[in-house]
């Protein structure tokens, strides 16, 4: 068992850089970690080859996907909202009205299946 501290609590990120991201732990099958968008601020993430959980802790935004590459559904997310984002789909962030935060759970760990 491992208590994991500070997980989904909101960080600023460094000068310069528009998001902060902070793993928390990893083990082969799973990670954890927070993602930390200010207001106003800008997600560039690219899709990623693991399946995804965000579990937002603070904040308003709305969260963007594109399932096959040609629309985009979007869905408003706050404290409490729980999204679940498979391998591969193409998805960010947009419209953050107030600082976001969210505990983003990975399976397998994050990059693993990275070729």
């Amino acid at each position: 068992m491992r208590l994991i501290s500070n997980a989904g609590r909101l960080t600023r990120p460094a000068e310069g850089d528009s998001v902060h991201w902070v793993e928390h732990l990893r083990v082969p099958d799973l990670s954890v970690g927070t993602y930390s968008i200010p207001a106003g601020g800008a997600d560039g993430q690219d899709p990623h080859t693991e399946d995804e959980i965000y579990v937002i802790t603070a904040g308003r935004a709305t969260l963007m996907a594109s399932p096959d590459g040609d629309h985009a559904d979007s869905l408003p997310v706050g404290p409490g909202s729980v999204v679940y984002v498979p391998a591969g789909e193409v998805h960010r962030f947009v419209d953050i009205t107030e600082d976001l935060a969210a505990l983003v759970l990975f399976a397998p760990a994050e990059e693993t299946r990275a070729g």
